[in-house]
């Protein structure tokens, strides 16, 4: 195997990278400037070395705790929930939510042999215990697994008096009904809300 073949190889392992796209991306590299090539290598073999996961909330991060947890502005009695840390940089975009962030690490998947003891359950339970939490609120996928987790959550927090939300779900904005699924538009239904 060559070593174009081998970069090929590797890159389509990363996600939602196909081997044309991998192919693509390393016909570019080649193409480009050899700077770019170092910079790439350089970012990469200081990702493990410099990126930690924050020992509060478990967000990826530069500095132990992170930003967000660290920040005094943000509204500690309200803690959103997320599957991975990714999730956190998708809801800090909406510019809607100031509170802290869990990161869970998955989420509940029997089928995968993925149970709560897996994922940061026990870590949010001692949050919620020893600080001040007014409000949960579950941002959990809305797929099978993701229910299954915001399930065995709210009724964990329920027990420990904690108000517990879920994010809502449905139709896009700008969505057509005729194109909406069964589960999308069933949920629609199930969340609407009083105008």
């Amino acid at each position: 195997m060559t070593t174009l073949e081998k970069l090929i190889k590797s890159f389509s392992r990363l996600p939602g990278i196909g081997k044309k796209s991998a192919g693509r991306i390393a016909y570019f590299l080649l193409k480009s400037d050899p700077a770019l090539c170092r910079q790439l290598a350089d970012q990469l073999t200081n990702l493990h070395r410099l990126i930690i996961k924050c020992s509060v909330c478990g967000n990826f991060t530069e500095q132990d705790p992170c930003q967000i947890c660290s920040n005094p502005s943000r509204d500690p009695s309200s803690i959103c929930v997320v599957e991975e840390a990714q999730d956190i940089q998708t809801i800090e975009e909406t510019r809607e939510f100031n509170g802290l962030y869990h990161v869970l690490g998955g989420s509940i998947s029997p089928m995968d042999g993925v149970g709560a003891d897996d994922l940061s359950v026990a870590q949010l339970m001692r949050r919620v215990t020893e600080n001040p939490v007014r409000e949960v609120i579950l941002a959990t996928n809305p797929t099978v697994e993701g229910d299954t987790t915001a399930l065995y959550l709210q009724r964990m927090l329920k027990e420990r008096g904690i108000a517990v939300s879920r994010l809502a779900s449905g139709l896009p904005v700008g969505g057509d009904l005729e194109y909406a699924d069964r589960m999308t538009l069933a949920r629609s239904f199930k969340g609407r809300t009083v105008m």
